[in-house]
């Protein structure tokens, strides 16, 4: 309840920094309708929601980038309240950025904001808000449902009223139904409230069109290690770890293995001060604060290109259990599965091929996966293409097919395509081999300077191949 030792006429009150509405009659008279007081709800650090009962008056509009109370988590207590704080995201917000020049201007519009964990969505979303001087509303997809929203709009009706404007924040959006998205659309078409929508699934898959349409969409991305170490060092500067000391190597640990997340190393980071015996900091503690094991590989470094390299040769080798230890050290080291699924397609074609054309649809749907949905859960595909990768009959005969006619048109030049192959108007005389039994017919398809190049050469995994491209020379008047 809203209590305190006076009651003032309405108007606003402030209380620990925030700015409440303030009740004409205490919460034990009721009013003329009847009904009972409202209370405060907290709704993100630094935000609440006065939830009224049905005799309150207007509610007090949450502050988007309020303090964090002293006992919040290390993370809520560093999160940038401005701009100038904000780290990371740098095509985004760069000078003359749109989304950056929208900000300063307190001109926000609807938006989603799609990017990993701890790469600052939330924080984002707020400082916004605080840009254009709106009401901050937040909810959570995995908690709210339409009626909510509803609660939510309703707010925003009265604001608008009274001139004021309202950014709703949707956490999670994509856990939200078509049926739920659709509830939104009238409000951000009809501008009641300026959605930011934030997600770390692929919009494209997760946020309906219609939505998506009336949005700009916005792509964050993970932050890079300095990025995670300048927010380790500024609490330290900030005295959030009180009189620990902390060596340099454990915030580089801490920054290194937090795979880009921001709440992640600054979570370990209060957890390595709190309980360091001492008061010292060593790389161990920060290892241990983490729970995860140190691992010597750095996706910059020479055991990054040694390792990718190993899994190669290991999968070439038609090792799968090498072939999966060396997926597995990529994947504790913080690699990007984007690069290991690159590699895989890459794998699929050069050292697979026709062999086992299956391969290479394997590969491929496997990097649609990590696309799809990110880590943790990328390892499956990514692990199921590997051991598939391994295990199937190999061949090089595509690799080193395209080098072969590569180097014969380097070193010969490209000639024009004979006078029967040529487009339109251009070409005459085209004989289609689908006039032939067979669907083959004897024309010559390569230039002349070509004739009689062989640049496929099938091997003993390729026999049906090998079988098929000596029928079709011989059907065609050539030497098998």
């Amino acid at each position: 309840m809203l209590t305190g030792p006076r009651w003032l006429p309405f108007g606003s009150s402030r209380v620990g920094g925030l700015v409440l509405s303030v009740r004409t009659h205490p919460p034990s008279a009721p009013s003329d309708r009847g009904g009972s007081a409202g209370v405060l709800r907290p709704i993100g650090v630094g935000c609440f929601r006065h939830t009224p009962g049905v005799d309150s008056l207007f509610d007090a509009d949450p502050q988007p980038v309020a303090a964090a109370p002293a006992d919040a988590p290390l993370a809520a207590r560093m999160r940038p309240r401005s701009l100038e704080e904000f780290v990371g995201q740098d095509h985004l917000l760069a000078e003359g950025a749109a989304l950056r020049t929208a900000i300063e201007q307190g001109r926000p519009h609807s938006m989603i904001l799609h990017g990993p964990p701890g790469s600052g969505k939330t924080t984002l979303a707020r400082i916004v808000a605080a840009g254009a001087d709106a009401a901050f509303e937040e909810l959570s997809a995995v908690q709210a449902g339409r009626a909510e929203v509803r609660e939510v709009l309703r707010r925003a009706e009265e604001r608008r009223r009274g001139g004021r404007a309202t950014i709703f924040f949707l956490d999670e959006i994509h856990r939200f139904n078509k049926a739920q998205q659709d509830a939104l659309l009238p409000a951000v078409e009809d501008g009641l409230v300026t959605l930011i929508g934030a997600t770390t699934e692929n919009p494209s898959f997760e946020v309906n069109g219609a939505l998506l349409s009336r949005t700009r969409l916005y792509e964050l991305e993970e932050l890079t290690e300095a990025h995670v170490l300048t927010l380790l060092r500024r609490a330290l500067e900030r005295g959030e770890c009180g009189e620990a000391r902390v060596e340099d190597a454990a915030l580089e640990l801490l920054a290194a293995r937090a795979g880009g997340d921001a709440r992640t190393a600054l979570a370990a980071l209060e957890l390595a001060c709190r309980t360091a015996p001492d008061g010292a900091v060593t790389q161990a503690h920060a290892e241990d604060a983490l729970q995860r094991r140190i691992l010597h590989y750095d996706r910059a470094d020479d055991r990054h290109y040694d390792t990718i390299s190993a899994w190669i040769k290991s999968t070439r080798a038609s090792d799968p259990d090498a072939s999966l230890y060396y997926l597995a050290v990529m994947l504790e080291g913080g690699e990007d599965p984007r690069f290991i699924a690159r590699r895989m397609v890459i794998l699929a074609s050069e050292d697979v091929g026709n062999a086992d054309p299956q391969a290479l649809s394997v590969a491929t749907a496997a990097a649609a996966a990590v696309d799809r949905v990110g880590l943790p859960e990328a390892q499956l595909p990514l692990a199921q293409a590997a051991i598939y990768l391994a295990l199937a009959p190999k061949s090089d005969a595509a690799k080193r097919a395209i080098a072969a006619a590569r180097a014969f048109v380097r070193e010969r030049g490209a000639e024009p395509p004979p006078v029967p192959l040529r487009s339109g108007g251009r070409g005459h005389g085209y004989d289609s081999p689908h006039g032939h039994p067979g669907h083959l017919g004897e024309q010559e398809v390569a230039p002349p300077g070509a004739v009689g190049a062989r640049f496929y050469a099938p091997d003993a995994a390729e026999a049906g191949l090998a079988a098929r491209l000596a029928e079709i020379r011989r059907a065609r008047g050539r030497e098998p």
